[in-house]
């Protein structure tokens, strides 16, 4: 498992599983499973709602967490404020935006829907440091040539220690064989071509990091200087063929929350689901009130938190060199559409299937003037003539 396993998945792997010396496959399930509520929190000193998820530990052969609706969350401080939390699409958003100031204590109080309470430790902002650059640098990875993007930040005093970085990185996409036309069905038998009406050649990707990203400076002395890793990509990925920004977020964070989430990478990253060196129950820094030996999972966390973004072309990274080719082979198929009474196995149905199921897109029309019964369509893979396929048509609105 070498992305980020959630925390309530980890938790799942961590309290479902009675482990069995065995080396013949067999099927996982659950054979013990304890019930367990899973809070992750972190409020920033951006002035924003902050967001708080709450869910429940699942079992194995379960889809995934359930989120914990009807609890009543909010946040106090040492200067008299309450700040509260409303439920919106199962996750917990504050009525009011925020942010964390320095020199104040915070603590999280939940109170769920059956009564039980929980509260965190109190927790402060950590020290500010700001990203001052991200570099874009060629280099090796696995035997692998490729661009490694990498965070450069500064602590000028000395008090910056714990770091745990995520990033969102956007890039454009051109499909090679775009045609403005569509294929429809007019009835059961016959089918015709229209104009799209929509983008369709143009997308953009978003994807967020899917890993635990964490550095520490306490061997490095005064005024650190921080040069972290974010990012590798291969020199012929597609991503970097057109155009790719990525927004790295650095967070601040204590010595308690490092060593935590440095746990959690640490099971996410083995892929050892069944070793039998699992360490149990992760605790973090969030209590029960109602009971004592109640088992909680999960951490709130007070941090400063520092972003940039920078856009690339290939050319900047790689001059000269050609750009990667798109990320699939896009053959065409050729299919005559007068054929459905003579063969109903033929061109002619299986064109319909494809237009039915979205497997193939009209890229081209060639008519033949001896018989407008038997002119020819076209068909290429869907991902390489029409990118809302597998993205978004909607420009960004941060891009440049």
């Amino acid at each position: 498992m070498k992305t980020r396993t959630t925390l309530n998945a980890i938790v799942c792997l961590l309290l479902c599983f009675g482990f069995i010396g065995c080396t013949e496959p067999y099927q996982m399930q659950t054979s013990t499973f304890e019930d367990a509520l899973v809070i992750e929190a972190t409020i920033t000193n951006e002035l924003k709602r902050q967001q708080i998820k709450i869910s429940r530990t699942y079992q194995f052969e379960e889809n995934g967490p359930t989120a914990e609706s009807g609890a009543e969350v909010y946040i106090t401080d040492n200067t008299g404020n309450r700040y509260d939390f409303t439920e919106q699409n199962g996750i917990y958003v504050s009525v009011s935006e925020f942010q964390a100031l320095p020199n104040v204590n915070y603590q999280l109080l939940v109170t769920t829907q059956n009564g039980q309470t929980y509260a965190s430790d109190i927790q402060k902002l950590t020290t500010a440091n700001q990203i001052s650059s991200i570099d874009t640098d060629i280099a090796e990875s696995n035997n692998q040539r490729g661009v490694q993007i990498s965070v450069n930040s500064s602590d000028p005093t000395n008090t910056s220690k714990f770091y745990r970085y995520e990033y969102e990185e956007t890039y454009k996409v051109v499909v090679p064989k775009w045609s403005n036309y569509k294929a429809y069905l007019l009835n059961e038998r016959a089918v015709s071509y229209m104009e799209r009406g929509y983008e369709s050649k143009t997308c953009f990707t978003t994807k967020k990091s899917d890993t635990f990203l964490l550095t520490n400076t306490t061997d490095l002395m005064e005024d650190s200087v921080i040069k972290f890793p974010i990012r590798f990509i291969g020199d012929r990925e597609y991503m970097l063929s057109e155009r790719y920004s990525i927004l790295a977020r650095q967070f601040v964070i204590s010595q308690q929350a490092y060593e935590y989430y440095e746990i959690i990478k640490a099971l996410s990253d083995s892929g050892e689901l069944l070793s039998p060196n699992q360490p149990g129950f992760v605790s973090g820094n969030i209590k029960s009130r109602s009971n004592p030996k109640e088992k909680v999972i999960g951490f709130f966390d007070v941090c400063s938190v520092s972003e940039k973004r920078i856009f690339f072309n290939y050319g900047d990274v790689f001059p000269n060199e050609p750009i990667p080719q798109f990320f699939m082979e896009c053959p065409e198929e050729s299919l005559d559409c007068g054929d459905f009474r003579t063969n109903p196995l033929g061109d002619g149905f299986k064109l319909i299937s494809y237009i039915q199921s979205g497997q193939k897109v009209f890229y081209d029309f060639i008519f033949n003037p001896l018989s407008e019964t038997h002119s020819t369509y076209v068909m290429v893979p869907a991902a390489c003539g029409d990118c809302t396929t597998f993205s978004s048509n909607v420009v960004p609105p941060f891009w440049q």
